[in-house]
């Protein structure tokens, strides 16, 4: 379904193809020769954007969105696997996102690079130009520190810095009744897709 969302309409290329039960929203391009397969979803919230270049394959149950603070790009040539989550990323070309993946808001992956089945790759982190995230594995950090899942305070360590609440909601954690205030500021946000129109 392709939706117009906040003033946006998106623009796919007459060379791409969207299947017929996944979701292109808002202030979204999708480059020639893309495939958009079954159930995914891609989701530019208001006064955010996604880009995706030439050739790039979307598979099923893949959510890639945008917000407002974060803007999300894909190069060309790369692969976003099943039930994968890209978010407020920078993913430069010939990149390959495996199955069950997640990359988080402000995150710059290079060129060749590889994130595997599972693996994640957290909020303000860099890849270098074909770095690869094993399977199940985490990235965390600008340069990245990719560390196993058993690793939590290493991991931990180097994440508490890169503040997700700060970064992504623009909320202290140190402050009382955060989720009251990011679900707050999430439900008013998201209130606008009552407007939306295929």
């Amino acid at each position: 379904m392709i939706i117009s969302y906040a003033g946006h309409s998106p623009a796919i290329d007459t060379d791409a193809w969207v299947a017929p039960d996944a979701t292109v929203c808002g202030d979204v391009t999708v480059g020639a020769g893309s495939r958009v397969m079954h159930g995914a979803r891609i989701v530019a919230e208001a006064g955010g954007s996604i880009r995706i270049g030439r050739y790039c394959i979307v598979l099923e149950n893949a959510v890639i969105r945008a917000t407002a603070r974060h803007p999300c790009t894909i190069g060309n040539y790369c692969i976003v696997g099943p039930n994968s989550h890209v978010v407020g990323a920078e993913v430069g070309d010939e990149v390959f996102i495996a199955t069950g993946a997640a990359v988080f808001h402000g995150a710059h992956l290079g060129r060749g690079s590889e994130v595997r089945i599972n693996g994640t790759v957290h909020l303000r982190t860099r890849l270098e130009p074909g770095a690869v995230v094993p399977i199940g594995w985490i990235a965390v950090g600008d340069p990245a520190q990719v560390l196993p899942p058993d690793r939590h305070e290493a991991i931990w360590s180097h994440q508490k810095p890169l503040d997700f609440p700060g970064y992504v909601y623009g909320v202290d954690r140190n402050e009382p009744d955060v989720m009251l205030k990011i679900t707050g500021g999430l439900s008013a946000a998201l209130g606008v897709h009552r407007t939306e129109s295929a």
